[in-house]
């Protein structure tokens, strides 16, 4: 790190977001003036290629599709006017279709209305709703959003239990891209178990967010779902928060999805900037670069000091690993690549992480977020003048200040208050770095060959479970080892599964 007086690193490294509202610092990172001539040229190339992307290019490379979730925002730069279209009809549906739930047009067929939100989603299709709902979601809000994000049996017993009574005032969304998700299967087929064991019709009360033509959209169709809402090939799950999975369920507990669609898009027209140092998606991406040589060295420890953000780093994790974690490059060169995401919030960690992040292994740079409005109301002096929120931020102050201390690197977004429009910003700005720094480091952020090959993986260990108990019924009564049973089925290299 070039050597000079702090404050003045502070005011040469600190660009502003979104006017005021936000500001990324990077002043606390190592690196001197050297690093921009080292990227100024990959960046530029980077940010055309971004610009290529949103024009319409076909870069998910393993499914030959376009990348558009820019579009999502600004329609008008849609590539063709069928595209801009449905952006805007759907954004449209959405609202109107909160607004009648939320004044009773649309209601359960026992009671005054829905009250009680139920999702059911994995991955890109559950985690950004997460997020946005936590973060923007009111005590007072019109509706209460409850998830199940996974197949684990306990778990969806647990969130059914949780609902309880209030089972026939629920509406429950069921989104899956395919349609043919099973862990979003399993889930529907158990809510909709449970609706038809409390005397309830699901199809009264179930909304698919689904690709058209998809079996779950052709399920909604024939047994006279709710509503469908569309979700596009060009969108990719980690990146839809901005489109049904994550605007329907933001809209039904009250958020303003006209503001976060702003947030994003104002983020996206400064994240287009060509000079390099102006362009606070281009510093960050730069940033990561340099704490991890361009190979991801370091891991990311997201602390975000408010408790509303306490899932961006989940969403993080699959925004950013999903993107970045290659082994090839786009030229087909090996290359094992990637940036892991860790954390939770502070000043909660302070009491989990930092006795390592200071003193431990030098391995990850932290990227502190910091929201300086902390409740709208009178706040109570705890000790003195100093309330809970001013030591909220003097632990933030505290913490970064021993990491720099011990030679420790940090990042602090700070963000004048937690609100639809900044929420929107957060997420866009995260965006646009990892398109960026994939760009740098010539890996395709936009396609996932990996996950693809644990679903196909799992598929085969239910079809030998299916074989397996196909053939024991079989043969009832007979005591089988192992190898037995995979010689049976003529499978022996599945012995070691069975």
């Amino acid at each position: 790190m070039a050597t000079c007086d702090p404050l003045l690193r502070y005011e040469q490294y600190r660009c502003e977001i979104d006017g005021d509202a936000m500001s990324l610092d990077v002043s606390r990172m190592s690196f001197d003036d050297a690093l921009f001539e080292t990227l100024a040229g990959p960046m530029a190339k980077a940010i055309r290629a971004m610009a290529v992307l949103e024009g319409g290019a076909h870069a998910n490379a393993s499914e030959d599709r376009m990348v558009g979730h820019y579009w999502l925002r600004a329609p008008e730069l849609a590539p063709d006017d069928t595209i801009r279209e449905q952006i805007e009809e759907s954004v449209s549906r959405v609202k109107q279709f909160a607004m009648d739930v939320h004044l009773g047009q649309i209601k359960p067929p026992r009671g005054d209305g829905f009250f009680l939100l139920l999702v059911i989603g994995i991955g890109g299709s559950a985690l950004g709703a997460q997020l946005v709902c936590d973060a923007l979601g009111e005590t007072d809000a019109p509706m209460i959003v409850r998830f199940i994000d996974n197949t684990d049996p306990a778990g969806i017993d647990r969130v059914l239990e949780e609902i309880g009574e209030s089972l026939e005032l629920t509406m429950t969304l069921v989104v899956s891209k395919s349609g043919s998700t099973q862990e979003t299967l399993n889930g529907a087929a158990e809510v909709a178990r449970v609706y038809a064991d409390a005397g309830l019709d699901f199809a009264k009360h179930a909304v698919a967010v689904t690709q058209d033509g998809s079996i779950l959209h052709e399920r909604a169709m024939k047994e006279g779902w709710l509503a469908t809402f569309p979700m596009w090939d060009w969108v990719g799950g980690r990146t839809s928060v901005m489109t049904m999975p994550g605007l329907l369920p933001a809209a039904l507990v009250g958020a303003d999805i006209d503001e976060l669609l702003t947030g994003a898009g104002d983020c996206d027209i400064a994240t287009r900037e060509e000079t390099f140092r102006e362009n606070p998606a281009a510093m960050l991406a730069a940033m990561w670069y340099a704490a991890g040589g361009g190979r991801g060295d370091r891991h990311m420890v997201v602390l975000p000091y408010c408790d509303r953000l306490s899932l961006f780093s989940r969403y993080l994790q699959q925004l950013v690993m999903e993107s970045l974690g290659k082994g090839v490059t786009r030229d087909g060169v090996s290359a094992a690549q990637g940036l892991t995401v860790l954390g939770n919030k502070g000043s909660t960690d302070q009491h989990a992480l930092v006795q390592q992040l200071r003193e431990g292994r030098s391995d990850f740079f932290a990227a502190f977020v910091r929201v300086l409005a902390d409740r709208g109301g009178e706040s109570l002096r705890v000790a003195g003048d100093s309330t809970s929120g001013d030591f909220l931020d003097a632990f933030w102050q505290g913490t970064r200040d021993a990491l720099t201390e011990n030679g420790r690197d940090s990042i602090t977004i700070t963000m004048r208050e937690l609100n639809d429009r900044s929420v929107g910003v957060l997420v866009a700005l995260f965006e646009r770095a990892v398109g960026l720094y994939a760009e740098l480091i010539n890996v395709n952020a936009y396609d996932q060959p990996g996950v693809e090959a644990g679903k196909r993986a799992a598929t085969v260990v239910i079809e030998l479970q299916r074989d397996v108990l196909a053939f024991l019924k079989g043969s009832q009564g007979k005591a089988q080892t192992a190898q037995e049973i995979a010689a049976g089925l003529n499978r022996p290299k599945d012995a070691e599964r069975v």
